[in-house]
């Protein structure tokens, strides 16, 4: 499968816009001159302004372009089984589940989420052999920890928790999931069963593609430990991933985020992101520790629900995609 440019696709709103900069930024300085790169960022309601911002200083190997995603997912709306982390409804966790469609002309595509900086070379990532597998990604290592958490996946999802991988970086195999017609069959599911999920689009992505998923060394997804502390880092990570509430920009004393500030410094959303991490109150601390321990209590009550992954794939439904 070989293309002559790498697309890497971000997916992000007007919010994040100061992070997908830094993200932006570390990858381009890490990023081997060898290749030609296209970043793509599919946004919701991203500005003018910022959009001049973010592509200020992408320079050749590198260039950039924007595609507005209002409008184009009507059908998926805020209910309670589409919010990420049990907390909030983001259309844009959404998006990534159409790029093989959206983008015919390219085989093989990288997706990030805007929450990271990447110390490692990119193309690496790219390189990843697929074979006839849908994608590759990291198991999500930040919930084997949580005895909650494994019995949702394990019972509601129905994947093994050493299988259960983490949406948020993704090597993909575009021209298979044309061919399997895989956002197709996500809308169906969704539709049809309108299943409860604490993580939406990443619980589809487990549930669809177990079997076909090639497994990335955890260095191309490394998390700061949830709760904070020093907990256990990669010395030498290759992309790092400020997942769920643990964010540089929020908190103090994270994991790894000297790697962000060192971005941060030089971005022009410099003052933003300060100013973010000055003015987070207490009771938005309070409201994201309240929001985990909520994603935590809900892990067991969705496994006794009537319709899950797990008991529909049992009754002979297809929820696998191949």
């Amino acid at each position: 499968m070989k293309q002559d440019k790498i697309p890497i696709f971000f997916t992000v709103d007007e919010s994040y816009a100061p992070y997908l900069d830094c993200a932006i930024r570390s990858m381009m300085e890490n990023a081997s001159k060898s290749y030609t790169y296209e970043i793509i960022v599919l946004h919701e309601d991203l500005t003018e302004e910022s959009q001049k911002k973010l592509s200020a200083d992408v320079k050749p190997p590198f260039q950039i372009r924007f595609l507005p995603m209002k409008d184009k997912l009507a059908g998926i709306t805020d209910r309670a089984e589409n919010r990420l982390r049990c907390d909030y409804f983001t259309l844009t966790i959404y998006f990534r589940l159409f790029i093989a469609d959206l983008f015919p002309e390219y085989d093989k595509g990288v997706y990030l989420d805007s929450d990271i900086v990447v110390p490692g070379d990119i193309s690496q990532l790219f390189q990843t052999e697929l074979g006839d597998n849908i994608i590759a990604a990291c198991a999500d290592r930040s919930i084997t920890p949580v005895p909650e958490l494994v019995e949702y996946v394990e019972g509601a999802v129905g994947v093994p928790i050493d299988q259960y991988i983490n949406s948020g970086i993704l090597v993909m195999n575009l021209k298979k999931m044309r061919e399997v017609g895989f956002s197709s069959h996500f809308l169906q599911l969704l539709q049809t069963y309108h299943f409860d999920c604490l993580a939406p689009d990443q619980d589809y992505f487990n549930a669809m593609c177990s079997g076909s998923i090639v497994y990335l060394d955890e260095g191309w997804d490394a998390m700061p430990p949830e709760g904070g502390g020093t907990g256990a880092t990669l010395e030498h990570p290759n992309l790092i991933h400020y997942n769920l509430f643990q964010k540089p920009w929020c908190y103090d004393n994270i994991p790894y985020e000297e790697y962000f500030w060192r971005c941060a410094k030089v971005s022009p959303f410099y003052e933003d992101i300060v100013r973010h991490k000055e003015t987070y109150s207490e009771e938005q601390k309070l409201s994201d520790r309240t929001c985990l321990g909520n994603m935590v209590r809900k892990g067991p009550e969705v496994c006794k629900q009537p319709v899950t992954f797990r008991k529909m794939g049992e009754k002979g439904e297809k929820i696998r995609v191949c």
